[in-house]
């Protein structure tokens, strides 16, 4: 796997540099030619937190996971856990799913206990009334949700205000 590593008001040293490609470089395994794939990696800083961003496109699919933590090692070690289990876990989704789409994973065997066991078990239908974004954030924090679908009276689409990890809010217009 190729490494894209920088930072974001922090200076990325060459013991970070290498314990990253080394962490982020197990998942090799997973992937069916790791030399053609290239992993984004962010490393920033939000107050005391170290914050380590990884994004690895691959075919069809785009892996992302962000971590923070006090020390910048331990997030690493935690998004490299994190984008483990969510190759484990989406491999075998992808497969039963889209058995003719190629998604470039290898493969490999997954435990009796990773299997798929998610299903919907609520459905739910909403009245999709024109309101402003303000309502809608108005809305969402009265409902107490992380995310509320709307349509946008200003853009006349179908929204998704979504609650960000840094408390602001952000906005998906469905086109």
């Amino acid at each position: 796997m190729k490494f894209n590593i920088h930072g974001s008001k922090v200076k990325v040293t060459p013991s970070i540099k290498s314990y990253i490609e080394e962490k982020i470089g197990k998942l090799d395994k997973y992937f069916e030619d790791p030399e053609s794939i290239a992993a984004n990696v962010v490393v920033r800083v939000r107050g005391v937190d170290q914050i380590v961003e990884v994004t690895i496109p691959v075919k069809k699919a785009i892996l992302r996971n962000e971590e923070a933590n006090s020390d910048l090692y331990a997030a690493i070690d935690l998004v490299s856990d994190k984008l483990e289990r969510q190759i484990r876990k989406n491999k075998t989704r992808m497969k039963k799913k889209a058995k003719t789409i190629d998604f470039g994973f290898a493969d490999f065997d997954i435990a009796k206990d990773e299997t798929d066991t998610n299903k919907i078990v609520k459905r739910k239908s909403i009245d999709n009334k024109p309101m402003s974004e303000e309502e809608a954030i108005l809305q969402m924090n009265l409902l107490g949700h992380e995310f509320f679908v709307f349509e946008n009276i200003d853009s006349h689409t179908t929204s998704v205000l979504y609650r960000r990890k840094d408390g602001n809010y952000g906005l998906i217009d469905i086109k």
